[in-house]
């Protein structure tokens, strides 16, 4: 059984776009790995207001990580390769292989990546978008 769409109303014109968003949310991974935080950075004189992701990334070099834009989509991939030349005697920090996507807003940039003790922070922009009112002519028809 389908769910009913919400936007699906007859005044809800050319919002389809949204439904396949939420539906590519819906289905995309919860395996919590790795952790991330968002929060939003205040505006400064120099600094317009950002969002800012972090992601705790323990254990990656930068160039275990890679930061995509792909059309509307922020993905972060980290890849570790095991090293077989070490002897663990207890292994208790995994080398494993992630994925995280974030779905994006229309107009959202990405300003840059950062690589800190850990933490890998994305911060991302929303330009203020032009205020647009504009006057339709009605024309006649004959």
């Amino acid at each position: 059984m389908s769910r009913p769409s919400p936007f699906g109303h007859p005044f809800l014109l050319g919002f389809d776009e949204i439904e396949q968003a939420l539906d590519r949310v819906a289905k995309s991974g919860s395996d919590g790995y790795p952790h991330y935080n968002i929060e939003r950075v205040p505006r400064t004189e120099q600094e317009p207001e950002r969002l800012r992701i972090t992601l705790a990334v323990a254990g990656f070099t930068r160039e275990q990580l890679d930061v995509m834009l792909e059309e509307n989509q922020l993905v972060v991939r980290g890849r570790q390769v095991d090293d077989r030349e070490r002897h663990f005697l207890h292994r208790g920090i995994a080398a494993r292989q992630f994925q995280r996507a974030f779905l994006l807003a229309d107009g959202m940039e990405v300003l840059g990546a950062d690589l800190s003790n850990g933490l890998l922070s994305i911060d991302l922009v929303r330009p203020e978008p032009e205020r647009v009112v504009r006057r339709i002519d009605i024309g006649a028809r004959e």
